[in-house]
């Protein structure tokens, strides 16, 4: 495996500046964000797509630091109930595909999605309960009429374009939340659907991300993974649960918040999802997103990287063990 980072914290700097501060610590890899929430601050996409000088100097650039490129970043709602706000990250994810193209990239991430409980809503209704009977109604009519009919005509869109796998992030507030929803959604389109697996979004959830990423793995649907921890919070959670809907900031009456590697769980979590990942054979990235408020974006990037270090299995699993 390799040591990689989403770039997104370091928009303050010019990209060469950021492909040589990373290759400094030691990093391999790097995740770029091509449009939806990540921005396009270190691709400038549409750039790269109208001028062919840009984008030849922008594959030197990378070829010049020995930085590979994991994945292309565009996460997004693009079956927001909202048209115009469903079209935008539509937009983002195609064009995403078509430079994924370009630079010779299969794999490109974003979110399912979440669309609204029925065709008249105006924003998002994500269901966590089966009752009521109007939420068994609201799934039907989201995965039904919307989300798998979506993600099927997308993903023979991004097929032309050589983009072979869609990294679904699952991330509560979309349908795709979890493993089992993971699974359905790539029963129900095929096998171009899998996960950017990002434990920082299960851990809070209760799940096991090493188990969740054996079940994964062991379906064939481990496209892409996210370095990135959280920390549980076990007094507040105690009182009020893990659902919480307090700002991000709010961090000391939060139930949990995001940390950057080895301030949420120990080193061993990490060490059994690494073993995890020899395990079912993912042999690619491992993409550091730095999301904790608690430090800033070059100190938490650094000590994730150090973290990361310590515990990345770099090899592939051997073939023969000399001791059996």
């Amino acid at each position: 495996m390799k040591l990689g980072v989403l770039t997104v914290p370091l928009y303050d700097m010019s990209l060469e500046d950021t492909l040589r501060y990373l290759k400094g610590l030691g990093v391999e890899a790097v995740e770029i964000g091509c449009g939806g929430f990540p921005g396009d601050g270190h691709s400038h996409r549409e750039e790269l797509l109208s001028d062919k000088s840009k984008l030849a100097s922008f594959k030197k650039l990378l070829k010049d630091y020995d930085m590979e490129i994991s994945a292309l970043s565009t996460h997004g709602n693009p079956v927001h109930p909202d048209k115009e706000v469903a079209q935008k990250f539509h937009y983002d994810f195609e064009r995403t595909c078509i430079l994924a193209n370009e630079l010779e990239i299969p794999t490109v991430i974003t979110f399912s999605g979440c669309p609204g409980g029925s065709p008249e809503d105006k924003t998002p209704n994500w269901v966590t309960c089966p009752w009521p009977d109007d939420f068994l109604n609201t799934l039907d009519y989201q995965w039904n009429d919307v989300l798998i009919p979506y993600w099927t005509k997308e993903s023979e869109y991004a097929a032309k374009y050589g983009v072979t796998k869609i990294a679904l992030e699952m991330h509560p507030g979309f349908c795709v939340y979890n493993p089992e929803t993971l699974m359905k959604l790539r029963n129900a389109v095929g096998k171009s659907i899998g996960a950017n697996f990002d434990p920082s979004h299960l851990i809070w959830q209760g799940i096991n991300p090493a188990e969740a990423i054996r079940y994964i793995g062991q379906n064939g649907a481990m496209f892409h993974f996210h370095a990135k921890d959280t920390r549980i919070d076990y007094r507040n959670t105690a009182i009020n649960g893990v659902l919480d809907t307090k700002h991000y900031g709010d961090e000391i009456n939060r139930s949990w918040v995001f940390r950057s590697l080895g301030y949420g769980t120990d080193a061993k979590v990490w060490r059994d999802m690494v073993s995890m990942l020899q395990l079912v054979g993912y042999n690619h990235v491992m993409s550091i997103e730095h999301e904790d408020s608690l430090m800033t974006s070059k100190e938490g990037l650094e000590k994730a990287i150090a973290f990361l270090r310590s515990v990345i299995i770099s090899e592939p699993k051997p073939g023969s063990m000399f001791w059996a």
